[in-house]
């Protein structure tokens, strides 16, 4: 019989050996422990390091959630994922049936995340894909989850590589919603434009276009370009456009250059040539989460700005040191707008996206009158007009909502919403059927319900995972895919953490790439820098240079460089 001994007992109790008392003594007087977390779910990751397959574990802590793991090799790894366990716990009813895309780039070998992809195990179809012109930049900036930059190995694609990329998003797709260019920097490209003129003449509804902003501030014949092709009936335009905050201290620890004036001539010419804008806040703790409200104001008042997309730095490709154990989250962001502007939100406006995995990605749509600051502004979160749980909760719900308008909020809240696309007006004039107007805050319901191009603002918060947090389970249901040029359709949490992005780097530039290791505090004995400023791991890769520390069997997983 194997006997547990007390921490600190050695071997005895009382000062007499355990082995010379009866069972009944051994064991009087020692207690079992209670564990300090409770296990939520079983599910695979991989090690932030190697990139191996393991096994890991999601557990809620102090009422936050975490995700836990260990290579054999790397040792263990621990992570925060999500600063509210409550909304975590009730983000689950809000998950809606995947949709299967119609075709498969891929087949299923190795399992996920090996097999990317799209696979036949993928859970579904892919609400907007990603282009990557180039890896060139015109900036080189602290934070950048694709490590571009001036750099003279990277790659531009070609006009005809970029036709058949879009080709194989189509394939998969038919008539698809929102097609991103971008980058790198998507504006340096030459072809830019011809690029904007093939999705245009394909069946996409809408393209985006993800922009530090700098030829917009200063090509204002370009910015009136991207303006006519706008103008292509069914066919939108827009702008994301990076924008982290006010502070000059926000720019130079994110971009490396303050960029303030940059950002504001570079809206004041969208709104000149009738751009609809979403601004793109990457947020990181101790930083610019202090500017959450700010932007949404800023937002708010300006004319070519008609939504705002809050996301915590992904700690994948270049970024500074962080620690993964206070990481900023979806929920930390939403609670800190809610602390921020609580005269205008509650945490309870947002609800959980359902085609992506609910812990994604959260939303919330106002309607508005007037400019903030003055005295007719008012505003009033969509969800407080209409019981969006009635129409989006798919577990817990016993109400049989109506069709038409659980249709239009499925598009609103998506991955594939942007304001400015007509599939988004077409929905919101849906959903504006059916509120409420008890709660509307000020707002004149009908007026607002009337000019919803102009009074409707939309915020999204999106937590992208990264080395330490992919968890298998929300990457089998990632709807954000990143197109290769190879055709495949990878999604793109997969792309920027398991060596995806290395991988077709390495293919498209002829050059060696190594797999890019987070700048975590845990890790800096491990690492050293790449050519390109992220971190990668040194020539000895186990821990403390000390190489395996234990034989471990379940880590059956393989790399997939």
């Amino acid at each position: 019989m194997t006997v547990v001994e007390p921490v600190g007992s050695g071997g005895a109790i009382g000062g007499v050996p355990m082995e010379s008392r009866s069972e009944d003594e051994r064991f009087r007087g020692v207690l079992k422990r209670d564990r300090d977390e409770v296990f939520v779910e079983y599910t695979k990751s991989i090690c932030p390091v190697c990139k191996t397959v393991v096994d890991g574990q999601v557990n809620i802590r102090d009422g936050k959630v975490y995700l836990r793991k260990r290579c054999r090799e790397h040792d263990w790894f621990e992570a925060l994922v999500y600063g509210d366990a409550q909304m975590y716990l009730d983000s689950a009813r809000f998950n809606k049936p995947g949709t299967i895309p119609l075709t498969f780039q891929t087949q299923v070998r190795d399992g996920c995340p090996s097999d990317c992809g799209l696979c036949p195990e993928h859970k579904q179809h892919a609400c907007l894909g990603i282009i990557e012109v180039n890896t060139g930049c015109n900036l080189d900036c602290p934070i950048c989850f694709a490590d571009s930059g001036h750099q003279p190995d990277g790659y531009s694609i070609s006009v005809e590589q970029c036709a058949a990329m879009l080709d194989a998003f189509v394939a998969s797709e038919g008539e698809a919603e929102v097609v991103m260019f971008s980058g790198g920097e998507p504006t340096i490209h030459k072809h830019i434009l011809d690029f904007v003129d093939l999705a245009q003449a394909r069946p996409i509804k809408a393209v985006n276009v993800n922009t530090n902003g700098i030829r917009l501030a200063s090509d204002r014949r370009f910015v009136a370009a991207l303006g006519d092709r706008n103008r292509v009936p069914g066919r939108a335009v827009n702008i994301y456009l990076q924008f982290d905050g006010f502070d000059e201290r926000t720019h130079l620890e994110i971009r490396g250059r303050d960029l303030r004036e940059v950002k504001r001539r570079a809206l004041d010419n969208c709104a000149e040539a009738g751009l609809t804008v979403t601004l793109v806040a990457a947020i990181e703790r101790g930083l610019n989460d202090h500017e959450l409200g700010a932007i949404i104001e800023y937002g708010l008042a300006h004319p070519a700005v008609r939504s705002v997309s809050f996301q915590p730095v992904t700690h994948s490709g270049r970024h500074v040191e962080f620690d993964p154990l206070t990481r900023l989250t979806n929920s930390d962001i939403i609670h800190g707008i809610a602390a921020q502007r609580p005269q205008w939100f509650q945490a309870s406006d947002f609800f959980p996206v359902p085609c992506c995995f609910p812990t994604c990605r959260s939303i919330t749509y106002l309607l508005t009158e007037g400019i903030p600051g003055e005295a007719d502004f008012g505003l009033a979160p969509i969800p407080r007009l209409l019981k969006v749980e009635d129409y989006l909760d798919y577990v817990t719900n016993r109400v049989m909502p109506d069709d038409t308008v659980r249709e239009a909020l499925e598009k609103l809240w998506s991955a594939s919403a942007f304001m400015g696309t007509d599939t988004t007006a077409e929905k919101l004039a849906a959903a504006a059927a059916a509120l409420d107007c008890a709660d509307a805050c000020g707002i004149n319901l009908p007026e607002a319900i009337a000019h919803l191009t102009d009074r409707a603002f939309m915020i999204v918060v999106q937590d992208f995972q990264d080395p330490y947090t992919l968890n298998v389970k929300q990457l089998m249901k990632c709807c954000v895919e990143e197109i290769t040029p190879d055709g495949r359709l990878i999604p793109f949490c997969a792309y920027n953490s398991v060596g995806y992005r290395e991988q077709v780097r390495e293919h498209m530039s002829g050059s060696s790439v190594a797999d890019v290791v987070p700048n975590a505090a845990q890790l800096q004995p491990l690492l050293t820098s790449s050519p390109y400023g992220s971190k990668i791991a040194r020539a000895s890769a186990g821990r403390d240079g000390r190489g395996a520390v234990a034989p471990d069997a379940t880590n059956v997983g393989r790399r997939i460089r």
